[in-house]
């Protein structure tokens, strides 16, 4: 079993019914991986940050009826929680995997943030092409940089409240990189590298 990335039976997971029998899938196929793959990219961003990370990993416990139609792991720099706070995301839906960088709709200074963006907006527009941004981690939705206008995406941060913002890489499923564990784990690694100006210039606010 490669534990630095995803299987066809990781994926699968999503095609099981029922909450319960979903979560108990979950947590004893995918989880684990969490953990070990969680585990070195929180050493790596503490290094490259120079700050203590944290990682949490999503247990869906507010679901009572509906099983979850993706699942992740988040990194960020407070040890209680992650949602309140720019964070980094590693995940998967049932077709494809994501790798983000996440600012949802819970951040408290999310306009901030937004403003914050707009006046340094040459930074997101020197992210790669092939990487994708989406505005509902719901949602599989993702849009190539050169296929969105940033100061309308900017301007829906700012006065949107459900609003949000994620910006990565998305990984299909059919994906070679995914049968190659530790060319996974650089790739991974190398998208939060291109990431970091922007969690830096969000931490400030």
């Amino acid at each position: 079993m490669s534990l630095y990335s995803f299987s066809p039976e990781d994926f699968n997971v999503f095609q099981i019914e029922g909450l319960e029998n979903r979560m108990e899938a979950i947590q004893t196929k995918i989880q684990p991986k969490f953990q070990v793959i969680g585990e070195e990219l929180t050493t790596y961003l503490s290094a490259k940050l120079n700050m203590e990370m944290f990682l949490h990993i999503a247990k869906h416990a507010r679901r009572t009826k509906n099983p979850p139609n993706d699942t992740w792991l988040a990194i960020a720099n407070n040890k209680r929680g992650y949602k309140k706070h720019p964070h980094f995301q590693v995940g998967l839906f049932d077709d494809r995997v994501f790798i983000w960088l996440a600012f949802i709709y819970e951040l408290p200074n999310k306009q901030q943030i937004a403003k914050t963006f707009m006046q340094h907006i040459d930074s997101l527009k020197s992210i790669p092409n092939n990487f994708v941004i989406s505005q509902d981690h719901m949602k599989k939705a993702a849009y190539h940089f050169n296929e969105v206008d940033l100061n309308d995406i900017l301007d829906r941060f700012y006065y949107v409240k459900k609003a949000e913002l994620l910006i990565g890489r998305h990984i299909q499923r059919t994906d070679p990189i995914l049968q190659n564990s530790l060319a996974f784990l650089k790739m991974t690694k190398t998208t939060f590298d291109a990431l970091l100006p922007l969690y830096h210039l969000a931490i400030e606010q």
